[in-house]
């Protein structure tokens, strides 16, 4: 029991040590003393950024804000993405009417709708919502069409034989089947969704602060201590969301499905 887990964990383990330690050689080997405000140590940034009452609560309530605005996007952008691609299973009519629009949003620069968007919704919650729902609906229309798509056309033959009904059909086969497809695609707009809350807040830059806006203040004024531990903030909250969604599908689909069963 203990094996496995110590032969998952060592690796990674190493390769963070050897990064601290690469950062402090750049640190304290490479930068004169008046530049190490550039990478200041990490027991510097450690205690910048969280061991100073100040900060941490600053960080805190960004990360709170970032993690509610990603959440509400992500779990708009599944109802509207899953509703899409079961249409489009639905009838290819339908889906030559409604894929084009699908890849519209993830071929966009979503960086040049930011201004159009707040200028339309304003500058706060509601339009970084609005982002983040734009820029993760692609993977989770995709994954839970191609899931759709995928099952057996020999159960589509028995099921037409008993004259099912397209409620039946997409309820009794088509949808668990594409359970797999779904998780994968979730799995991956939700660290989009942690991007686009990001992005959004950075660039928008009003209403309530949270990590996007907290990073465009932190670089404007050289507090890199605070920089770093916002950045290392953002990047446990994806990582935290990846291992969320990757658990969520082992234990909901992985005791029958391949993909999920590792």
């Amino acid at each position: 029991m203990i094996y496995p887990v110590l032969k998952k964990s060592i690796p990674p383990l190493l390769v963070f040590f050897f990064v601290i330690g690469l950062h402090y050689s750049i640190t304290y080997g490479f930068l004169e003393p008046t530049r190490r405000f550039l990478l200041p140590p990490p027991h510097s940034i450690i205690y910048e950024g969280f061991f100073v009452p100040k900060h941490r609560e600053e960080i805190l309530r960004g990360l709170f804000l970032t993690t509610k605005v990603s959440f509400i996007g992500l779990s708009i952008a599944f109802v509207i993405g899953f509703s899409v691609a079961l249409l489009m299973s639905q009838a290819k009519w339908i889906e030559r009417s409604l894929y084009p629009w699908a890849v519209f949003t993830q071929t966009v620069p979503i960086l040049a709708l930011v201004p159009i968007i707040g200028f339309w919704f304003g500058f706060d919650i509601l339009a970084r919502i609005i982002v983040v729902v734009i820029i993760s609906i692609f993977p989770i229309i995709i994954n839970t069409q191609t899931g759709l798509n995928g099952a057996s056309k020999n159960l589509h033959d028995l099921l037409t034989l008993h004259k099912a009904s397209r409620w039946t059909r997409a309820t009794k086969l088509m949808i668990p089947y594409a359970l797999p497809q779904v998780f994968t695609g979730l799995r991956t707009s939700a660290g989009l969704a942690i991007i686009g809350s990001i992005v959004g807040d950075f660039f928008f830059g009003r209403g309530s602060p949270g990590l996007g806006m907290l990073l465009k203040v932190y670089s404007s004024r050289l507090r890199t201590e605070e920089l770093l531990s916002a950045t290392f903030m953002a990047c446990l909250l994806g990582i935290t969301v990846f291992w969320f969604f990757s658990y969520l599908g082992k234990k909901l689909v992985g005791h029958w499905s391949e993909a999920w069963s590792s």
